[in-house]
């Protein structure tokens, strides 16, 4: 009796000997899957009028964190399918209209996020009072820590641009065992910058966001202070949240403060 094949035994399926007409369905079925699915350049048209910003760089660097799993051709080329198009779209409303970092897009979406959901609901609100979403957690730790070289490998910036931020003091690391590390906020303020930087931005421009940053977080300071210093734990809670909604607040107003300003520039 001879010997059942192993699964190392089989031939791979692109060496099975189809029929004719086995072979003509398969060949049917793989151009029905190619004319569904769309190169990134047609994606990058397809979203152009959405998110004029687009980019074939972007949409990669988006692939580069794990957020998109495009399907490759034998020859490299990326093919998206729809439901690649739509998770892209989620990604780039989530960026656009809720300031949400990566990390925290990134579990969005493994929640089961998609375009047409809505934004998941922030902390409960006072009676009276509408919640806002933070992008992050001011109650959270720090995170992960990044290497310098974990950085720029992720964010693709110049290391002379990140040397040129702590200069300016817009990121600043952390020390241990003689090498410098960055937590995950100041991960996204390079890969931020670094965008800027495509457009002559540099680390010395940045003193304006710096400066609007620390007036803006004394000034929560001061409205939630005593709370903040309360010995109740309950109090200190409530005032934590508190601030990560103003701060959610002010994000907003400054978002639309500068869409009301640009828009007197290109009437």
């Amino acid at each position: 009796m001879a010997a059942q094949a192993t699964p190392a035994d089989a031939p791979p399926p692109a060496q099975l000997d189809l029929g004719p007409a086995d072979q003509e369905l398969a060949d049917a079925a793989e151009l029905a899957k190619r004319k569904k699915s769309l190169t990134i350049g047609a994606v990058c048209k397809a979203l152009a009028q959405e998110f004029p910003d687009v980019s074939i760089s972007k949409i990669r660097y988006l692939e580069d964190q794990k957020l998109l799993t495009p399907r490759r051709t034998p020859g490299g080329y990326r093919l998206y399918t729809q439901g690649d198009v739509a998770r892209l779209r989620t990604i780039l409303r989530m960026q656009r209209d809720e300031f949400l970092p990566l990390r925290v897009i990134r579990q969005e979406l493994a929640a089961g996020r998609s375009g047409d959901a809505p934004p998941a609901p922030g902390r409960p609100a006072r009676e009276g009072m509408r919640t806002w979403r933070a992008s992050m957690s001011v109650g959270q730790g720090a995170g992960a820590l990044y290497s310098l070289d974990d950085v720029l490998e992720e964010t693709k910036a110049d290391a002379g641009l990140v040397r040129e931020l702590e200069e300016y003091g817009v990121v600043k690391g952390e020390m241990r065992g003689g090498v410098r590390y960055f937590d995950e906020t100041e991960r996204e303020i390079v890969a931020a910058v670094a965008e800027l930087a495509r457009y002559g931005v540099g680390g010395r421009n940045l003193r304006v966001f710096r400066s609007s940053a620390d007036r803006e977080a004394n000034l929560l300071q001061q409205i939630l202070a005593p709370a903040l210093r309360s010995r109740n734990p309950q109090r200190r809670k409530e005032a934590v949240e508190a601030l990560e909604n103003l701060a959610a607040v002010a994000t907003h107003l400054k978002h639309l403060l500068l869409i009301r300003d640009l828009r007197k520039i290109v009437r």
